[in-house]
């Protein structure tokens, strides 16, 4: 006996061969939507890019010719050079600092937190080229550094004359400005990790430093990775700003080229041009890197 109320199907019965009824969905026409609208902002925006295009290649005032000779010029690598020394050293000491000042809001005493809280709050509220010159006059402040007993009398001393050149005033403030930043990334990402797989891992005996290194880094990573990439370029593009010490970073060399011949525009394209080279770079560096951290995530 079936289970159900509904008769019996009869397979033998003929299937109807007229046309389908006009409540069948097949009998429905489907139109697709239009979106007119959509491809007229297509078409202006093709316009404008093409006219954007034509003036680059055939307005003379770029003078691509001065951008071709100077692109590749000694003066202008090596100022390159000098520009991804920066970012690199900027980056990995703000970086190193800023994870320790992550872990110390992180912390339980409160006078850690306190201590890394205003930090950040200084270094963030201090403009970075403020803190570059605070660091290249760093001898008009203290014009001897002594070591010794703490308040009490010194066991040797020397001159902060030469002690910070312009080269290390430059990496110095990029570095302590960077770690303001790169704390509160670190801290955001390590506070996105489940609180429940620290508590597991505590009940299963493991070390606090290896719960850190094998369940709580690789994690926050994921969550790192993308606001620290944005960082590192911010920076990239930032130690233009260092040209007020007169270090020859690229964007300072741009400017005594072209206070020389007095060919500014093209020259700032060969500044432009290389910003924007390494900038791809590093963001393909970023995808690969992200990438490798995502593995057994879900996107």
């Amino acid at each position: 006996m079936p289970l159900t109320s509904d008769p019996p199907l009869d397979r033998t019965a003929p299937r109807p061969t007229g046309p389908p009824a006009a409540d069948d969905p097949a009998a429905l026409k489907v139109v697709p939507v239009r979106h007119p609208w959509r491809w007229a902002a297509i078409v202006v925006t093709a316009v404008l890019l093409a006219q954007f295009a034509h003036g680059l290649l055939t307005n003379p005032a770029w003078e691509w010719g001065v951008f071709a000779q100077f692109f590749t010029a000694e003066t202008v690598v090596r100022a390159v050079w000098v520009t991804l020394q920066l970012t690199v050293y900027g980056t990995v000491l703000g970086f190193a600092l800023g994870i320790v000042l992550a872990f110390m809001r992180l912390s339980a005493s409160p006078f850690l937190k306190a201590v890394a809280f205003g930090y950040i709050w200084a270094f963030r509220s201090i403009p970075l080229i403020v803190q570059l010159l605070f660091w290249f006059n760093l001898a008009y402040l203290y014009k001897r550094l002594d070591f010794g007993i703490p308040f009490g009398p010194g066991f040797f001393s020397f001159d902060t004359m030469g002690l910070v050149g312009a080269m290390s005033a430059a990496v110095l403030g990029l570095a302590l400005h960077q770690a303001a930043y790169a704390a509160e990334i670190v801290r955001g990402g390590v506070l996105a990790v489940d609180g429940g797989q620290l508590e597991a891992a505590a009940a299963l005996g493991i070390p606090r430093l290896r719960q850190l290194r094998r369940i709580v880094l690789p994690q926050a990573m994921r969550a790192i990775l993308p606001n620290a990439a944005n960082e590192v370029i911010s920076l990239f593009k930032g130690t233009s700003i260092v040209s007020v010490m007169a270090i020859g970073e690229l964007f300072y060399q741009v400017q005594v080229i072209y206070g020389r011949n007095g060919r500014v525009v093209p020259l700032l394209m060969v500044a432009t041009a290389w910003y924007v080279l390494l900038t791809t770079m590093l963001s393909v560096l970023q995808h690969y890197v992200e990438r490798h951290f995502a593995k057994g995530a879900t996107r």
